[in-house]
């Protein structure tokens, strides 16, 4: 295939906001495609080269693009340098550039394999002499490629491709281009593709041997499962009812969700949620969780916590925030923070998949493979069939260092759904008493510029949450409060990687910041309660025609999720029932009042 066809589906891509219209352009681009090309269009669709969890990087800062370009192009690097300031956009400048300069056709046009195989020798330059290596690489490319190739090129190598296009929407796609795009399909692509966590892997399934095909795919150890989420409830009354009468509650713990796989020679392997191995990280859970199992290979679950040395009780989140990213210091930092994984689910024992079948079952084979020990523990838990019961398991649960409980179905049916929110766990922090005591991940996709103390540096963020069922980001709040100044001084740090001057084509917003971000950085918010809004999108018209849900009084906790990525945040649909669900003031002032919408 060459690569000058992915560009121009790029482009027709970066010009429509409408996702059939996406979905429409993707099907063109890959129906005539076939392995191994196909996986390699979809990685480089969304940004990547290999499947998120493998952690391909390729390493090149803005300066060695620059450089890069400037060669390719004959320009100085100066020049380069003043054109993308001006832009805000170094593929733009480059298609400039490229397009100015005379040169005949190439004598072998760009293909997809070709530019796949360059980037990933970009990815794997390591060590002295690498950034030249990887300067010469993109030289390489751009000195064969037209300008609109140019133009996508040096964005992917940026990690700014601009595209617009997800996951949800990939997965549309191939059910559209590979079966007959029915629901059925679409849920068997996506059901794949959450034990898998490998687009590249399900799509070469359902080209070859169709949709039967993606049932040989199942989980590997060292190949995360994407994670099953919790559903809400106000009250441990309404837990309990929607729970038929009985439920499974265990502590929730305050602190990182880590998937261990355990293979069978004791190698380990650590995830994140959103899929990010922090093995190294950890490495005193790589040590322990091999004698901590029996019945290899396994995938558990758990929750890492940080814990006091001396007493063994549950420390803050915030403490083990700390060992996220962490390469250097590890033995002090460990010494300093010590963590311990306490386990709630089991997803593989002794090689077997063990997903599928009803929670009680694989309680009792979690404990029956464990042994505990330092760092690896069993999650508290406790079977309760009155609010009485939950009451006191949840008093104990935050005496214990816990933010409350999690609720999960004892039910026939209670298999571990990968991938997929539903009733069959409930979280619950504290009840719910006046207004909204529950927390929201928002994520940014916006900022304002500050006034007063805060003028020269943002001042103010805008929020979304992640709408799931249209693959679209919808704004919800614009939040100042809770920020410090060390706080704010981080946040364009965090953000640059996701400036962009146009909206993004994912994101819905009646309010317009001074700059928009590109879904990427998740913060967690609070505030006094959640209203209707003329100028927020989130579950528009689901309360009144034209309105959208905002929260009131918004304020950051101070804690940033990088646990989570933007599709793991806080749905739309989730805010929609918090709304349903809060408990009002009597005496609360009208929600209608503009002021208090942002």
């Amino acid at each position: 295939m060459r690569f000058r066809e992915l560009a121009e589906a790029y482009a027709r891509l970066e010009a429509t906001p409408k996702r059939l219209e996406m979905r429409r352009i993707l099907v063109e681009l890959i129906r005539p495609i076939r392995p191994p090309d196909l996986a390699r269009v979809l990685y480089l669709s969304q940004g990547m080269l290999r499947p998120e969890y493998e952690g391909v990087e390729l390493g090149v800062a803005d300066s060695l693009a620059r450089r890069a370009v400037a060669t390719a192009t004959g320009t100085d690097e100066g020049e380069v340098a003043r054109r993308t300031k001006a832009s805000g956009d170094l593929g733009g400048t480059t298609a400039e550039l490229l397009e100015a300069r005379s040169r005949a056709e190439a004598a072998h046009p760009l293909t997809v394999a070709t530019v796949y195989e360059e980037l990933t020798t970009i990815a794997r330059a390591k060590g002295e002499g690498s950034q030249d290596e990887k300067v010469r690489a993109l030289v390489d490319l751009l000195d064969r490629a037209s300008p609109l190739e140019g133009k996508f090129l040096v964005r992917f190598v940026l990690g700014t491709l601009r595209v617009g296009v997800r996951e949800m929407t990939i997965l549309d796609a191939l059910a559209e281009a590979f079966a007959d795009g029915s629901k059925a399909a679409r849920a068997r692509i996506e059901a794949a593709f959450n034990l898998s966590s490998d687009l590249g892997l399900v799509a070469g399934a359902l080209v070859e041997h169709g949709l039967d095909g993606l049932d040989a795919i199942g989980l590997e150890v060292g190949r995360p499962i994407r994670p099953m989420l919790a559903e809400r409830e106000p009250t441990l009354a309404a837990v309990l009812e929607r729970m038929g009468g009985t439920a499974a509650l265990e502590y929730k713990y305050d602190g990182l969700r880590v998937q261990a796989h355990v293979g069978k020679d004791g190698t380990v392997r650590l995830f994140s949620r959103r899929l990010e191995e922090i093995s190294a990280q950890f490495p005193e859970l790589v040590a322990d969780l091999p004698r901590a199992i029996r019945h290899r290979p396994a995938i558990v679950e758990g929750e890492c916590v940080p814990v006091d040395a001396d007493t063994g009780e549950i420390q803050p989140f915030q403490l083990v925030s700390k060992r996220r990213g962490r390469t250097h210091d590890l033995d002090r930092v460990r010494a300093e923070i010590p963590v311990c994984l306490f386990l709630f689910d089991v997803l593989m024992a002794s090689g077997r998949p063990t997903y599928s079948e009803p929670f009680p079952e694989r309680r009792t084979l979690l404990g029956s493979l464990l042994t505990p020990n330092d760092h690896v523990a069993l999650a508290e838990q406790r079977t309760v069939s009155s609010v009485e019961e939950a009451t006191a398991f949840l008093d104990e649960a935050i005496a214990a260092g816990g933010e409350g409980v999690m609720a999960k179905s004892v039910r026939e049916g209670s298999a571990y759904r990968a991938g997929a929110r539903g009733y069959w766990w409930i979280k619950y922090k504290r009840d719910y008493t006046v207004g909204l005591s529950d927390s929201i991940d928002g994520v940014v996709v916006g900022a304002f510029h500050g006034r007063g103390r805060r003028a020269g540096r943002y001042g103010a963020f805008l929020l979304a949450v992640y709408n799931p069922k249209r693959d679209r980001f919808e704004s919800f709040s614009k939040v100042g409060s809770g920020f410090d100044d060390a706080r704010l001084a981080e946040m364009p740090k965090r953000l640059a990687k996701y400036e962009t001057d146009a909206p993004p084509p994912e994101v819905e917003s009646g309010i317009v910041p001074d700059r928009w971000m590109r879904p990427g950085l998740v913060l967690e918010v609070r505030g006094a309660e959640l209203t209707v809004s003329p100028v927020h999108r989130a579950e528009l018209g689901a309360i009144r025609p034209g309105a959208g849900l905002a929260l009131r009084f918004p304020r950051f906790t101070g804690r940033f999720r990088d646990d989570k990525g933007p599709t793991e945040a806080t749905t739309s649909q989730e805010l929609l029932e918090m709304y349903r669900h809060q408990v009002r003031q009597e005496s609360a002032p009208d929600p209608e009042s503009p002021d208090e919408t942002t």
